[in-house]
């Protein structure tokens, strides 16, 4: 099971960021685990600067904006 971290305040394209990461994760049959974090010290800590950060297994992948749906899939598939 991947575990898939969305960082940002809870806005609206965080929310957005973290149903694009579920959707991607059904798609390909991926059974996956999201949190999302919303402490701005944790967000500087995973060297996000800016939000929305998404990290799949430890490893930050996005930040800033909406991630692409075709790289989000190819992120979840690693």
């Amino acid at each position: 099971m991947k575990s898939v971290k969305v960082y940002g305040p809870g806005c609206k394209r965080c929310d957005t960021t973290a149903e694009m990461v579920k959707t991607a994760a059904a798609k390909l049959g991926l059974e996956i685990e999201v949190e999302k974090v919303t402490d701005p010290r944790a967000i500087a800590m995973a060297g996000v600067m800016s939000t929305p950060g998404v990290s799949v297994d430890g490893k930050l992948v996005h930040s800033g904006g909406l991630p692409d749906a075709a790289k989000l899939e190819g992120w979840l598939s690693a």
